[in-house]
């Protein structure tokens, strides 16, 4: 049980979305310091400063509050995606951004990203399905640059932005378990060159500087 100092105070009354948003917050701190396995819906009501009643009034159950939070940081990730690709017009840059947005999302507090790519639920079917869907959103938003920037076909596209979207999660992934050996933004150059210089192999209208830097 999580000691009372850590706790919030009870007593406040928040409007229902507010209380929704802290009650995630609380239930991902307790996920990432315990597991999801051993948390405990007590000890995240205990953590949020509410009674049990208060919070089973907004999630049934613990895995409903998980999926809640992989739905948010899903959003999150779809969301970095989608800036990283409207930041610039310049295609070298752009593939840059997308690398980079991998690498932010694993490397932003709270450990969100052990919430959606390290859980221990990945085999339940609607977390599986979740994280499907999440990559192919990222994918999808990769492909429609490449497709309309060069002149390959749509499923052409798809298949080179499902393996640029591994490749950055991959990376990012393993970047993180170096434990700072490499700099984060050295890390970044490193994989968005190799996937630049690869990309660079088409005819891109927006080409961003020469295929051989």
């Amino acid at each position: 049980m999580t000691a009372p100092s850590d706790a919030r105070p009870r007593g406040t009354r928040l409007p229902r979305l507010a209380r929704r948003r802290q009650l995630l917050a609380a239930a991902q701190e307790v996920f990432v310091a315990q597991g999801y396995h051993q948390a405990a819906m007590d000890e995240i009501a205990e953590r949020a400063g509410v009674s049990k009643p208060v919070l089973y009034q907004h999630f049934p159950g613990k895995l409903e509050l998980y999926l809640a939070l992989l739905e948010q940081h899903s959003e999150a990730l779809v969301e970095k995606q989608r800036d990283a690709l409207e930041s610039t017009t310049d295609n070298r840059e752009r593939v840059q951004a997308s690398f980079q947005a991998f690498f932010d999302f694993v490397a932003g507090d709270g450990e969100a990203f052990r919430l959606v790519f390290e859980s221990d639920l990945r085999n339940l079917p609607a977390v599986r399905e979740k994280l499907e869907q999440t990559l192919h959103r990222c994918a999808a938003l990769i492909g429609e640059v490449i497709r309309q920037d060069t002149s390959i076909s749509e499923d052409e596209a798809h298949i080179l932005s499902i393996g640029l979207v591994g490749m950055a999660e991959t990376s990012a992934r393993y970047w993180l378990s170096l434990a700072g050996s490499i700099p984060k933004e050295a890390a970044e150059q490193l994989v968005a060159r190799l996937a630049w210089r690869g990309l660079a192999g088409w005819d891109l209208t927006r080409e961003g500087g020469s295929s051989e830097s």
